[in-house]
Protein backbone atom coordinates (compact mmCIF):
# COMPACT_ATOMS: atom_id res chain seq x y z
CA UNK A 1 0.00 0.00 0.00
CA UNK A 2 1.29 3.47 -0.88
CA UNK A 3 0.32 6.24 1.53
CA UNK A 4 1.12 9.91 0.85
CA UNK A 5 -0.56 11.24 3.99
CA UNK A 6 1.36 12.94 6.79
CA UNK A 7 1.02 11.85 10.39
CA UNK A 8 -0.58 14.22 12.88
CA UNK A 9 2.88 14.90 14.29
CA UNK A 10 4.23 15.75 10.83
CA UNK A 11 1.31 18.06 10.15
CA UNK A 12 2.00 19.85 13.43
CA UNK A 13 5.69 20.12 12.51
CA UNK A 14 4.81 21.51 9.08
CA UNK A 15 2.46 24.08 10.61
CA UNK A 16 5.09 25.10 13.17
CA UNK A 17 7.68 25.57 10.40
CA UNK A 18 5.19 27.44 8.21
CA UNK A 19 4.26 29.86 11.01
CA UNK A 20 7.91 30.39 11.91
CA UNK A 21 8.80 31.05 8.28
CA UNK A 22 5.96 33.54 7.91
CA UNK A 23 6.46 35.40 11.19
CA UNK A 24 10.19 35.18 11.89
CA UNK A 25 12.04 34.65 8.60
CA UNK A 26 10.05 36.38 5.85
CA UNK A 27 9.81 39.83 7.53
CA UNK A 28 13.59 39.95 7.95
CA UNK A 29 14.66 38.29 4.69
CA UNK A 30 15.17 41.54 2.77
CA UNK A 31 17.25 43.03 5.58
CA UNK A 32 19.59 40.05 5.72
CA UNK A 33 19.89 39.95 1.93
CA UNK A 34 20.87 43.61 1.72
CA UNK A 35 23.21 43.68 4.73
CA UNK A 36 24.63 40.16 4.61
CA UNK A 37 24.20 40.06 8.39
CA UNK A 38 24.19 36.54 9.80
CA UNK A 39 20.67 35.79 11.14
CA UNK A 40 21.74 34.71 14.61
CA UNK A 41 18.61 35.96 16.38
CA UNK A 42 16.41 34.02 13.97
CA UNK A 43 18.48 30.90 14.56
CA UNK A 44 18.16 31.34 18.32
CA UNK A 45 14.40 31.38 17.96
CA UNK A 46 14.45 28.43 15.58
CA UNK A 47 16.38 26.45 18.17
CA UNK A 48 14.03 27.50 20.95
CA UNK A 49 10.93 26.29 19.12
CA UNK A 50 12.58 23.02 18.05
CA UNK A 51 13.32 23.58 14.36
CA UNK A 52 17.07 22.90 14.43
CA UNK A 53 19.09 19.69 14.59
CA UNK A 54 15.97 17.56 14.29
CA UNK A 55 17.83 14.30 13.76
CA UNK A 56 19.94 14.26 16.94
CA UNK A 57 19.01 10.90 18.55
CA UNK A 58 16.80 10.86 21.61
CA UNK A 59 19.55 9.23 23.72
CA UNK A 60 21.49 12.47 23.28
CA UNK A 61 18.48 14.62 24.23
CA UNK A 62 17.50 15.24 20.62
CA UNK A 63 14.17 14.93 18.82
CA UNK A 64 15.26 11.79 16.98
CA UNK A 65 13.38 12.74 13.82
CA UNK A 66 14.01 11.38 10.34
CA UNK A 67 14.86 12.84 6.96
CA UNK A 68 11.16 12.99 6.00
CA UNK A 69 10.51 15.22 9.02
CA UNK A 70 13.32 17.50 7.91
CA UNK A 71 11.96 17.58 4.35
CA UNK A 72 8.56 18.67 5.61
CA UNK A 73 10.17 21.35 7.79
CA UNK A 74 12.64 22.82 5.34
CA UNK A 75 10.27 23.22 2.41
CA UNK A 76 8.43 25.74 4.57
CA UNK A 77 11.56 27.51 5.84
CA UNK A 78 13.17 27.83 2.40
CA UNK A 79 9.92 29.24 1.04
CA UNK A 80 10.53 32.31 3.22
CA UNK A 81 14.28 32.77 2.61
CA UNK A 82 16.88 30.30 1.42
CA UNK A 83 19.78 32.34 2.81
CA UNK A 84 18.48 32.21 6.37
CA UNK A 85 17.41 28.59 5.93
CA UNK A 86 20.81 27.53 4.61
CA UNK A 87 22.35 28.90 7.82
CA UNK A 88 19.98 26.61 9.72
CA UNK A 89 20.40 23.62 7.42
CA UNK A 90 24.21 23.73 7.32
CA UNK A 91 24.30 22.17 10.77
CA UNK A 92 22.72 19.04 9.29
CA UNK A 93 25.57 18.48 6.85
CA UNK A 94 28.17 18.78 9.60
CA UNK A 95 26.15 16.54 11.92
CA UNK A 96 25.45 13.78 9.40
CA UNK A 97 28.96 12.23 9.16
CA UNK A 98 29.43 12.57 12.91
CA UNK A 99 26.17 10.73 13.63
CA UNK A 100 27.16 8.07 11.09
CA UNK A 101 30.61 7.29 12.48
CA UNK A 102 31.44 8.96 15.78
CA UNK A 103 32.06 7.30 19.11
CA UNK A 104 29.73 7.68 22.07
CA UNK A 105 32.37 9.88 23.69
CA UNK A 106 32.28 12.33 20.78
CA UNK A 107 28.50 12.31 20.63
CA UNK A 108 28.15 13.10 24.32
CA UNK A 109 30.75 15.88 24.26
CA UNK A 110 29.95 17.61 20.97
CA UNK A 111 26.45 16.57 19.90
CA UNK A 112 24.40 16.26 23.08
CA UNK A 113 24.89 19.96 24.01
CA UNK A 114 23.43 20.97 20.64
CA UNK A 115 20.02 19.77 21.79
CA UNK A 116 20.07 22.16 24.74
CA UNK A 117 21.62 25.32 23.34
CA UNK A 118 22.26 26.98 20.01
CA UNK A 119 25.45 25.49 18.64
CA UNK A 120 26.71 25.97 15.09
CA UNK A 121 28.74 23.50 13.08
CA UNK A 122 30.50 23.45 9.69
CA UNK A 123 31.37 20.69 7.22
CA UNK A 124 34.95 21.42 6.16
CA UNK A 125 35.63 19.24 3.13
CA UNK A 126 35.76 21.39 -0.04
CA UNK A 127 39.14 22.85 -0.94
CA UNK A 128 40.31 25.53 -3.40
CA UNK A 129 41.45 22.83 -5.83
CA UNK A 130 39.07 20.05 -4.82
CA UNK A 131 35.37 20.77 -4.97
CA UNK A 132 33.52 18.04 -6.83
CA UNK A 133 36.70 15.93 -6.80
CA UNK A 134 36.74 15.20 -3.07
CA UNK A 135 39.40 12.53 -3.57
CA UNK A 136 41.72 15.34 -4.66
CA UNK A 137 41.89 17.08 -1.28
CA UNK A 138 45.37 18.02 -0.05
CA UNK A 139 44.74 18.73 3.62
CA UNK A 140 46.81 16.29 5.66
CA UNK A 141 46.55 14.86 9.17
CA UNK A 142 49.85 13.45 10.42
CA UNK A 143 49.93 11.15 13.45
CA UNK A 144 52.19 12.50 16.21
CA UNK A 145 51.96 10.43 19.37
CA UNK A 146 48.38 10.47 20.61
CA UNK A 147 47.46 13.40 18.37
CA UNK A 148 47.00 14.24 14.71
CA UNK A 149 48.44 17.46 13.31
CA UNK A 150 46.33 18.91 10.50
CA UNK A 151 47.62 21.28 7.82
CA UNK A 152 45.79 22.56 4.75
CA UNK A 153 43.06 24.85 3.48
CA UNK A 154 39.33 24.56 2.90
CA UNK A 155 37.10 26.80 0.78
CA UNK A 156 33.40 27.72 0.54
CA UNK A 157 32.71 26.46 4.04
CA UNK A 158 29.18 27.39 5.11
CA UNK A 159 28.85 28.60 8.72
CA UNK A 160 32.65 28.75 9.05
CA UNK A 161 32.66 32.15 10.73
CA UNK A 162 30.05 31.19 13.33
CA UNK A 163 30.90 27.52 13.86
CA UNK A 164 31.47 26.12 17.32
CA UNK A 165 33.01 22.99 15.80
CA UNK A 166 34.14 21.66 12.42
CA UNK A 167 33.94 18.28 10.76
CA UNK A 168 37.26 18.12 8.88
CA UNK A 169 38.23 15.66 6.17
CA UNK A 170 41.98 15.16 5.78
CA UNK A 171 44.44 12.69 4.31
CA UNK A 172 46.04 10.40 6.87
CA UNK A 173 47.67 8.29 4.12
CA UNK A 174 48.55 10.23 0.97
CA UNK A 175 49.25 7.03 -0.97
CA UNK A 176 45.89 5.32 -0.38
CA UNK A 177 43.56 7.50 -2.46
CA UNK A 178 40.09 7.93 -1.00
CA UNK A 179 40.82 5.08 1.45
CA UNK A 180 43.54 7.23 2.98
CA UNK A 181 41.15 9.91 4.27
CA UNK A 182 39.92 10.36 7.81
CA UNK A 183 37.37 12.61 9.47
CA UNK A 184 37.81 14.65 12.63
CA UNK A 185 35.59 16.76 14.84
CA UNK A 186 37.40 19.83 16.13
CA UNK A 187 36.40 22.64 18.49
CA UNK A 188 36.52 25.93 16.59
CA UNK A 189 38.55 27.57 19.38
CA UNK A 190 41.43 25.12 18.92
CA UNK A 191 44.69 26.94 18.08
CA UNK A 192 45.67 26.56 14.45
CA UNK A 193 42.30 27.39 12.85
CA UNK A 194 42.48 30.56 10.75
CA UNK A 195 39.31 31.99 9.20
CA UNK A 196 39.23 33.88 5.93
CA UNK A 197 36.97 36.84 5.16
CA UNK A 198 33.26 36.37 4.67
CA UNK A 199 32.67 35.84 0.96
CA UNK A 200 30.39 38.28 -0.91
CA UNK A 201 28.22 35.90 -2.87
CA UNK A 202 25.60 36.55 -5.54
CA UNK A 203 22.79 35.10 -3.45
CA UNK A 204 22.04 33.72 -0.01
CA UNK A 205 24.10 36.65 1.20
CA UNK A 206 23.49 36.21 4.92
CA UNK A 207 24.90 32.70 4.88
CA UNK A 208 28.41 32.87 6.36
CA UNK A 209 30.75 31.31 3.79
CA UNK A 210 34.54 31.50 4.22
CA UNK A 211 37.84 29.84 3.62
CA UNK A 212 39.46 28.05 6.56
CA UNK A 213 43.17 27.35 6.95
CA UNK A 214 44.69 24.83 9.34
CA UNK A 215 48.24 25.46 10.51
CA UNK A 216 49.64 22.75 12.77
CA UNK A 217 46.18 22.13 14.18
CA UNK A 218 46.61 19.53 16.92
CA UNK A 219 43.67 17.16 17.37
CA UNK A 220 43.55 14.32 19.92
CA UNK A 221 43.16 10.86 18.42
CA UNK A 222 39.83 10.29 20.17
CA UNK A 223 38.30 13.10 18.07
CA UNK A 224 38.65 11.05 14.91
CA UNK A 225 35.19 10.22 13.53
CA UNK A 226 35.20 6.49 12.87
CA UNK A 227 38.43 4.67 12.14
CA UNK A 228 41.44 5.85 10.18
CA UNK A 229 40.61 5.57 6.48
CA UNK A 230 36.83 5.80 7.02
CA UNK A 231 36.64 9.54 6.32
CA UNK A 232 35.68 9.51 2.66
CA UNK A 233 33.00 6.86 3.15
CA UNK A 234 31.50 8.73 6.10
CA UNK A 235 31.69 12.16 4.43
CA UNK A 236 30.02 10.89 1.25
CA UNK A 237 27.49 8.82 3.17
CA UNK A 238 26.31 12.00 4.82
CA UNK A 239 24.92 13.20 1.47
CA UNK A 240 22.36 10.38 1.42
CA UNK A 241 20.81 12.07 4.45
CA UNK A 242 21.27 15.71 3.45
CA UNK A 243 20.70 15.88 -0.31
CA UNK A 244 16.93 15.19 -0.06
CA UNK A 245 16.66 18.07 2.39
CA UNK A 246 18.66 20.42 0.20
CA UNK A 247 16.53 19.36 -2.76
CA UNK A 248 13.32 20.22 -0.92
CA UNK A 249 14.83 23.62 -0.15
CA UNK A 250 14.94 24.23 -3.90
CA UNK A 251 11.29 23.18 -4.07
CA UNK A 252 10.48 25.76 -1.39
CA UNK A 253 12.17 28.54 -3.34
CA UNK A 254 10.44 27.47 -6.56
CA UNK A 255 7.09 27.45 -4.79
CA UNK A 256 7.67 31.01 -3.60
CA UNK A 257 8.56 32.09 -7.16
CA UNK A 258 5.40 30.47 -8.50
CA UNK A 259 3.18 32.12 -5.89
CA UNK A 260 4.67 35.54 -6.65
CA UNK A 261 4.10 34.88 -10.36
CA UNK A 262 0.45 33.94 -9.84
CA UNK A 263 -0.29 37.03 -7.74
CA UNK A 264 1.45 39.34 -10.20
CA UNK A 265 -0.17 37.77 -13.27
CA UNK A 266 -3.62 38.19 -11.73
CA UNK A 267 -3.13 41.90 -10.99
CA UNK A 268 -1.06 43.03 -13.98
CA UNK A 269 -3.19 44.07 -16.98
CA UNK A 270 -2.14 44.15 -20.62
CA UNK A 271 -4.35 44.72 -23.63
CA UNK A 272 -7.30 45.28 -21.31
CA UNK A 273 -7.14 42.04 -19.31
CA UNK A 274 -4.99 40.30 -16.66
CA UNK A 275 -1.91 38.72 -18.17
CA UNK A 276 -2.83 35.48 -16.39
CA UNK A 277 -5.39 34.72 -19.11
CA UNK A 278 -2.70 34.70 -21.80
CA UNK A 279 -1.20 31.29 -22.55
CA UNK A 280 2.22 32.89 -22.85
CA UNK A 281 2.00 33.53 -19.10
CA UNK A 282 -0.40 30.90 -17.81
CA UNK A 283 1.38 27.95 -19.43
CA UNK A 284 4.81 28.68 -17.88
CA UNK A 285 3.10 29.01 -14.49
CA UNK A 286 1.29 25.70 -15.04
CA UNK A 287 4.68 24.13 -15.82
CA UNK A 288 6.03 25.56 -12.57
CA UNK A 289 3.27 23.78 -10.66
CA UNK A 290 3.90 20.53 -12.55
CA UNK A 291 7.61 20.51 -11.77
CA UNK A 292 7.23 21.58 -8.15
CA UNK A 293 4.87 18.66 -7.53
CA UNK A 294 7.28 16.25 -9.22
CA UNK A 295 10.24 17.58 -7.26
CA UNK A 296 8.47 17.25 -3.94
CA UNK A 297 7.61 13.62 -4.64
CA UNK A 298 11.23 12.83 -5.56
CA UNK A 299 12.33 14.30 -2.24
CA UNK A 300 9.71 12.32 -0.35
CA UNK A 301 10.85 9.09 -2.02
CA UNK A 302 14.52 9.70 -1.21
CA UNK A 303 13.65 10.64 2.38
CA UNK A 304 11.37 7.65 2.89
CA UNK A 305 14.03 5.24 1.65
CA UNK A 306 16.78 6.39 4.01
CA UNK A 307 14.38 6.57 6.95
CA UNK A 308 13.33 2.96 6.33
CA UNK A 309 16.84 1.58 6.14
CA UNK A 310 17.32 1.47 2.36
CA UNK A 311 20.23 2.97 0.49
CA UNK A 312 18.98 6.06 -1.36
CA UNK A 313 22.10 7.39 -3.11
CA UNK A 314 20.54 7.02 -6.56
CA UNK A 315 17.23 8.63 -5.58
CA UNK A 316 18.92 11.38 -3.54
CA UNK A 317 21.00 12.38 -6.56
CA UNK A 318 17.95 12.37 -8.84
CA UNK A 319 16.03 14.53 -6.35
CA UNK A 320 18.96 16.92 -5.96
CA UNK A 321 19.62 17.45 -9.68
CA UNK A 322 15.97 17.61 -10.68
CA UNK A 323 14.98 20.07 -7.96
CA UNK A 324 18.05 22.28 -8.36
CA UNK A 325 17.66 22.58 -12.13
CA UNK A 326 13.90 22.89 -11.85
CA UNK A 327 14.06 25.69 -9.29
CA UNK A 328 16.56 27.64 -11.39
CA UNK A 329 14.23 27.36 -14.37
CA UNK A 330 11.15 28.32 -12.31
CA UNK A 331 12.82 31.40 -10.88
CA UNK A 332 14.05 32.46 -14.32
CA UNK A 333 10.52 32.07 -15.66
CA UNK A 334 9.16 34.05 -12.71
CA UNK A 335 11.44 36.97 -13.61
CA UNK A 336 10.10 36.71 -17.17
CA UNK A 337 6.50 36.81 -15.94
CA UNK A 338 7.28 40.04 -14.09
CA UNK A 339 8.96 41.50 -17.18
CA UNK A 340 11.05 44.57 -16.49
CA UNK A 341 9.88 44.61 -12.88
CA UNK A 342 11.35 41.15 -12.40
CA UNK A 343 14.79 42.53 -13.14
CA UNK A 344 14.44 45.15 -10.39
CA UNK A 345 15.37 44.55 -6.76
CA UNK A 346 12.19 46.28 -5.59
CA UNK A 347 10.34 43.13 -6.62
CA UNK A 348 10.84 39.75 -4.93
CA UNK A 349 11.74 37.42 -7.78
CA UNK A 350 15.19 38.85 -8.55
CA UNK A 351 16.32 37.77 -5.07
CA UNK A 352 14.89 34.31 -5.60
CA UNK A 353 16.76 33.99 -8.89
CA UNK A 354 20.04 35.03 -7.24
CA UNK A 355 19.52 32.78 -4.24
CA UNK A 356 18.49 29.67 -6.14
CA UNK A 357 21.57 29.34 -8.37
CA UNK A 358 23.66 27.84 -5.58
CA UNK A 359 21.40 24.77 -5.44
CA UNK A 360 23.02 23.66 -8.70
CA UNK A 361 26.43 23.93 -7.03
CA UNK A 362 26.50 23.14 -3.32
CA UNK A 363 26.24 19.63 -1.86
CA UNK A 364 27.35 18.26 -5.21
CA UNK A 365 26.94 20.12 -8.50
CA UNK A 366 24.23 19.15 -10.96
CA UNK A 367 27.00 17.68 -13.13
CA UNK A 368 28.21 15.45 -10.28
CA UNK A 369 24.66 14.23 -9.66
CA UNK A 370 24.49 13.18 -13.30
CA UNK A 371 27.79 11.32 -12.88
CA UNK A 372 26.37 9.44 -9.88
CA UNK A 373 23.12 8.61 -11.67
CA UNK A 374 25.01 7.46 -14.77
CA UNK A 375 27.20 5.17 -12.69
CA UNK A 376 24.15 3.45 -11.22
CA UNK A 377 22.66 3.02 -14.68
CA UNK A 378 25.91 1.74 -16.16
CA UNK A 379 26.19 -0.74 -13.30
CA UNK A 380 22.86 -2.20 -14.37
CA UNK A 381 20.51 -0.64 -11.85
CA UNK A 382 18.13 0.67 -14.52
CA UNK A 383 15.30 3.07 -13.89
CA UNK A 384 13.48 0.89 -11.36
CA UNK A 385 14.16 1.56 -7.70
CA UNK A 386 17.34 -0.35 -6.76
CA UNK A 387 16.10 -0.83 -3.19
CA UNK A 388 12.52 -2.08 -3.34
Amino acid sequence: MIDFSLTDEQKALRDLARDFAKNEIAPKAEHHDHTGEFPKEILKKAHEVGLMNLHIPTQYNGAGMGVMDEIITFEELFYACSGVSTAILANNLALAPVLLGASDEILKKFIQPMADQLTMAAYAVTEPGAGSDVAGIRTTAKRVGDDYVINGSKMWITNAGVADWFFILAKTDSNAGHKGMSGFIVDAKTPGIILGKKEKNMGQRCSDTRSVTFEDLKVPKWQMVGKEGDGFKIAMGAFDHTRPTVAIGAVGVARAAMDHSIRYANTRNAFGKPISVNQGVSFPIAEMARDIEAGRLLCYQAGWLIDNGYRNTYQASIAKVFCADMAMRVCTDAVQVFGGYGFNEEYPVEKLMRDVKIFQIYEGTSQIQRVIISKFLNDGVGIESPNL
